[in-house]
């Protein structure tokens, strides 16, 4: 039965009320991962009325974790993540039921769990295998979830597999570079931007049981906490790729570590361009992946590309190519337009080659020619492993 004076400002809105609030008492929802994005996601999935709630986690609470991770308390350092979580849902309402796995997602262990019955799986992890882990079970269960990414002052929310959808797969078909995405501890980040991630993957949850509003389904929510911007990045799914069947692809990446290597290039000798073998990208926008090596094969061709940097200001000045033409954030690249060549190729690099591909994507949905803009699989990074005097501090 609902609890109608805990959940009277829910039932007072015309989209949810009585009804409503018995289907989230009745829904559950499975959170992968009880730390940054896992706790203000955890929190509110619980003060909403979520009757049923999954966490998995098999960490443990460190000091460290509370500048973000605020599910947890000091009293709780060197407990298991998944029980502190569990504690703290029920000191907030006892009355949900919360199941804790104290372990990690694994190719072994996936199905089974994923297939106890959850309406809904929000994604609080920070590796890219598992990523793809919970894509291909989510595919071939039929769950949709929600993922989010966060990195310094950035972070990203979008919705997979729901309602016949597009998948994590169709957003990134081939996973990057091992050093492209560092986690919080390598990379930090800005303490309170798990909580608005988070709390928008709740939001996209609450949705989703409710049947209300649109969710971010093709939409790839861009949050830059430092401009205090927010970005739509659209994609679409791609007809073209193999269904997923079962987790084989996905053990492989398990199993041999491979799953961050570089993605298969095909030169066209003609031409000299580097394209990406397979890729698919969104709203079916076509562009050259190309390496340091290529970079540096076509440079003595004769090859000048506008190199276009598109990390934060801050790293740029930390960091940066000597031949740099212009630098500007990728969240906002498309107010550089006009600024870009019309008879020139551009070579887009970031950190790591994730960012630049954003830009690359913004860019041509605003029109740019795509057929002229490289991305430098690796970043600045790549580029400084080959070539360390060309940067500049």
């Amino acid at each position: 039965m609902v609890d109608l004076s805990r959940h009277a400002r829910h039932i007072a809105l015309p989209q949810v009320g009585v009804k409503g609030q018995q289907k989230l008492a009745d829904a559950s929802v499975l959170v992968v991962g009880a730390g940054g994005l896992g706790s203000p996601a955890l929190l509110y999935l619980a003060a909403a009325g979520i009757g049923k709630i999954g966490i998995i986690d098999d960490d443990v609470v460190d000091i460290s974790n509370l500048q973000r991770q605020i599910i947890h308390d000091t009293d709780k350092v060197n407990e298991s993540k998944s029980k502190s979580a569990m504690k703290s849902i029920n000191a907030l309402d006892p009355s949900i039921q919360v199941i804790s796995i104290e372990d990690r997602l694994n190719p072994d262990n996936a199905i089974e769990i994923l297939q106890q019955g959850w309406d809904v799986l929000i994604d609080g992890t920070d590796n890219i295998p598992t990523r793809y882990l919970i894509d291909d079970a989510c595919s071939i269960l039929g769950i949709p979830w929600i993922y989010g990414s966060i990195h310094r002052f950035e972070g990203q929310v979008t919705v997979f597999n729901n309602n016949d959808g597009p998948c994590y797969r169709d957003l990134f078909p081939e996973a990057p570079p091992v050093d492209a995405v560092p986690n919080c501890e390598e990379g930090g980040v800005l303490g309170v931007l798990p909580g608005v991630i988070g709390s928008i993957q709740a939001t996209e949850a609450i949705k989703i049981i409710l049947e209300i509003g649109e969710s971010l389904s093709g939409r790839l929510l861009i949050y830059d906490a430092e401009r205090m911007d927010f970005n739509i990045l659209k994609y679409s799914k791609n007809v073209d790729r193999e269904p997923i069947i079962d987790l084989k692809m996905v053990t492989e990446m398990f199993e041999t570590n491979q799953w961050c290597r570089t993605p298969e290039v095909v030169i066209d000798i003609d031409k000299g361009q580097g394209v990406q073998k397979g890729k698919a990208n969104p709203e079916n926008i076509m562009y050259t992946e190309i390496s340091m090596s290529e970079v540096l094969q076509k440079k003595e061709n004769g090859w000048s590309p506008f190199i276009l940097d598109v990390r934060s200001e801050m790293e740029y000045d930390q960091a940066r190519l000597a031949t740099v033409d212009l630098n500007i954030d990728h969240s906002i690249v498309q107010s550089i337009m006009n600024d870009l060549p019309t008879d020139r190729d551009i070579l887009v690099h970031c950190k790591g080659g994730i960012r630049s591909e954003m830009a690359i994507m913004l860019l041509t949905q605003s029109g740019f020619d795509s057929s002229r803009l490289f991305n430098l699989s690796g970043g600045i990074m790549a580029w400084h492993a080959a070539k360390p005097d060309e940067i500049e501090y």
